[in-house]
């Protein structure tokens, strides 16, 4: 198949699959080898070397999406994102990150950069002053993540482009929020775009995975370090990925829909303090949310009455899980102070606006009414236990 100017869907069903020669089925075949030939071969296959014939075929698909030249794909999200910035940036060499950002990012950096020489700084906002600033000599990287993890803030991909080019800096975007379906950085001027692909390009819980895009170049790079740290996917695993990405942007697009009108009913629910979401046309980020995504993504954040228990409300909930992870297609929901934030400090939680009454909300695919009954009938139950 040409793969120029087709569909995302097209390209979610049909780019990266491995041809069956032998039975010609619909479906890609699984390999499962972990010992290829070495004699006599165009490649020489390893599942380390990120090279067999379903991870080599994945990352087609993966690229394609992001509008990228290549990719990789790896064990977890944050496999991707250590590895990839490890990639980049050597001793004395710096970073510039927002400070909101994913917990295991943050405690990533801030445990793990200084044994290796490298520094870093948190911009403390997210206009271009806050980034510029923070910038030095010796800065090699600029990280941002957008949608932010979890009060998602919008940052602006084109300023962030423009000034590291200026600077000869590489940029590199944790995408995971929005997936390619709602957001393609490349379009923008971001040079690597990261994933936690058990989220949104998974889709149903049950695999965990990570995935890189960028240039050959770049990639190239990467997998210099890749190869020797040892974070491959399994082939199963890649299988399953490659299956569950064909369906990615019609769920996707469902889970945007619904989060929409979640965020709606919730913005108005009495017991509720604060809704934090990019497609509101409150949120301090809509107009820039709105350039430069597709859709809004299918996750949210909300604030509960600080006079209700938080744990109270979770276990009066009836079909919404409190389930860690994000974006499968049932609708989940946790504690950020609990799970994803739970490394920081909780003066580094308050600095970051992340109250112990902050609750994420992935939205799945269920009806929204089904949905907004589960969450009124928690609101109800939990306000007759405190007499509210």
């Amino acid at each position: 198949m040409k793969s120029k100017n087709i569909g995302i869907n097209t390209i979610c069903t049909h780019i990266g699959e491995v041809e069956d020669k032998q039975f010609k089925g619909a479906v890609s075949p699984l390999y499962m080898s972990s010992s290829y030939a070495y004699e006599d071969v165009d490649v020489k296959r390893y599942p380390r070397y990120f090279n067999t014939p379903n991870q080599e075929a994945l990352c087609k698909k993966i690229a394609m999406l992001e509008k990228s030249e290549a990719g990789l794909i790896f064990g977890s999200g944050m496999a991707a994102v250590s590895t990839t910035m490890l990639a980049f940036l050597h001793k004395g060499d710096h970073v510039v990150l927002p400070q909101t950002l994913y917990g295991g990012t943050y405690n990533f950096v801030v445990e793990e950069f200084h044994k290796f020489g490298i520094e870093y700084s948190f911009a403390e906002g997210f206009s271009e002053a806050d980034f510029s600033e923070k910038i030095q000599k010796n800065t090699k990287v600029i990280f941002v993540e957008t949608p932010s993890n979890p009060l998602m803030r919008i940052t602006d991909l084109e300023m962030i482009s423009r000034i590291a080019k200026q600077r000869g800096i590489v940029t590199m975007i944790d995408n995971t929020f929005a997936s390619p379906v709602n957001q393609t950085p490349a379009d923008f001027g971001i040079d690597i775009m990261i994933h936690s692909a058990t989220k949104y390009m998974g889709g149903h819980s049950d695999i965990l995975a990570g995935a890189v895009a960028a240039s050959e170049e770049h990639i190239k790079i990467i997998w210099n370090l890749a190869k020797n740290l040892g974070g491959s996917l399994s082939d199963y695993t890649v299988w399953l990925l490659e299956r569950s990405m064909k369906t990615m942007v019609l769920r996707v697009k469902a889970q945007n829909k619904n989060a929409k009108k979640m965020a709606k009913w919730l913005d108005k629910h009495p017991l509720v303090e604060k809704v934090y979401y990019p497609g509101l046309k409150r949120h301090p980020d809509h107009e820039l949310a709105k350039k430069q995504m597709n859709g809004y993504t299918g996750m949210l954040s909300f604030e509960i009455n600080e006079s209700l228990n938080v744990g109270d409300f979770l276990k009066a909930l009836k079909m919404i899980k409190p389930s860690m992870s994000l974006a499968g297609v049932e609708s989940t929901i946790l504690s950020p102070a609990k799970t994803s934030h739970a490394l920081l400090s909780a003066e580094e939680r308050k600095r970051q606006n992340i109250s112990d009454g902050l609750l994420r909300f992935s939205v799945g695919i269920e009806e929204t009414e089904d949905i907004i009954a589960d969450l009124e009938g928690a609101f109800q139950k939990i306000s007759k236990m405190q007499k509210i």
